[in-house]
């Protein structure tokens, strides 16, 4: 009965941890995309320099990552030759980066509700990018349910009250690009045994960020900056902001590590529901029923993706349970024929 009791208890704790590490996660997330919302909005603070703010944001990663590394000793770095990380980890730096441009900038043009909408494309574009690059194998069923996702944000889009052309090719691409970045990780990193947790992965990915941001800030919003004298930043709330972002990576790697990705991917769903009913009700965003109706069909595309996914794995660690007990069968015969082999060699010594 007491072992019973404690088992009990050991599983409500850890479902009590799981939902905590989520509620973490979708806070920050939220928090993270309203306050660049407010940034950048001209309506709002109208301080429209994205990549003005990447770049803040991956400069105060970047430093508090080398201080939590190399200063004060709390993370061990990763061991990465120099060849790696030029062949590696540079082009998912620079992926990362046009990616969070990007995105910062759809701000700009689009409403938040939209822009999660938008964002159900991901399974779609990273299982396609995955297909083209041969990391995952093609199944027509699988594709079907990424042409439903398809569908549901295209009803959604002709819907949108506040359509912008220029703003839905800025999601779209960062959608492109971060897809690319996570299908590229599982290629250049993980297939290699390199595993990257947020602290060394902002150690080693930020300063690449900055760099390729540089290039483009020069020219696109360094003469702007200058004519309009908005170098003096308001440190509460670019601090503070930054602050959000970095502890968003940590919340990512928390609830991915104590939990999983797939535990992510459904509570990203709940996280996007979340934020356009922010948005409708206090942005005060135009939220129309085609939107929802296009929404809803992208989210149960994506509901189903994640149900498949969850299916395949469940049966993946199944296979596993009956394949362990031979292999310890196999292990013990190899075990007993080598125990056996040198009692012999050492009766055939003693005579």
């Amino acid at each position: 009965m007491g072992k019973e009791g404690a088992l009990s208890d050991g599983v409500l704790k850890k479902i009590i941890l799981s939902y905590t590490y989520v509620f973490i996660w979708i806070f920050l997330s939220f928090t993270v995309i309203v306050y660049n919302k407010y940034i950048l909005d001209r309506k709002m603070y109208n301080w429209p320099f994205p990549i003005s703010l990447t770049m803040i944001h991956m400069g105060f990663c970047s430093s508090l990552a080398y201080l939590l590394i190399r200063v004060f000793n709390l993370v061990e770095p990763v061991s990465m030759s120099r060849e790696l990380f030029f062949t590696s980890v540079v082009p998912i730096g620079a992926l990362y980066s046009f990616s969070l441009w990007f995105s910062n900038s759809a701000y700009i043009y689009l409403s938040v509700s939209f822009i999660q909408m938008l964002k159900a494309l991901m399974p779609v574009a990273v299982y396609s990018i995955g297909v083209l690059l041969k990391k995952d194998n093609f199944k027509s069923d699988t594709m079907a349910n990424m042409v439903s996702i398809s569908i549901g944000v295209a009803i959604a889009a002709y819907g949108e009250a506040r359509f912008d052309v220029w703003g839905v090719v800025l999601q779209l691409g960062a959608v492109a690009f971060e897809a690319t970045r996570l299908v590229m990780i599982q290629i250049l990193l993980t297939s290699k045994g390199i595993s990257l947790n947020p602290i060394t992965s902002l150690y080693y990915v930020a300063p690449c960020c900055l760099v390729f941001l540089f290039v483009p800030w020069i020219f696109v919003e360094f003469p702007l900056l200058r004519e309009t004298s908005s170098f003096h930043l308001d440190y509460l709330i670019f601090g503070t902001n930054s602050v959000c972002a970095f502890a968003l990576n940590l919340a990512v790697f928390l609830l991915v590590g104590k939990t999983s990705a797939l535990t992510m991917n459904v509570a990203g769903v709940v996280k996007d529901w979340l934020l356009i009913a922010f948005s409708w009700s206090v942005i005060k965003d135009t939220v129309t029923p085609v939107n929802l109706v296009g929404y809803g069909v992208a989210f149960l595309g994506v509901a189903y993706y994640n149900h498949s996914k969850l299916q395949a794995l469940k049966a993946k660690e199944a296979l596993k349970r009956v394949a362990q007990p031979d292999e310890d069968k196999e292990a013990g015969r190899l075990l007993e024929e080598r125990e056996g082999e040198g009692g012999r060699r050492k009766n055939e010594s003693q005579t």
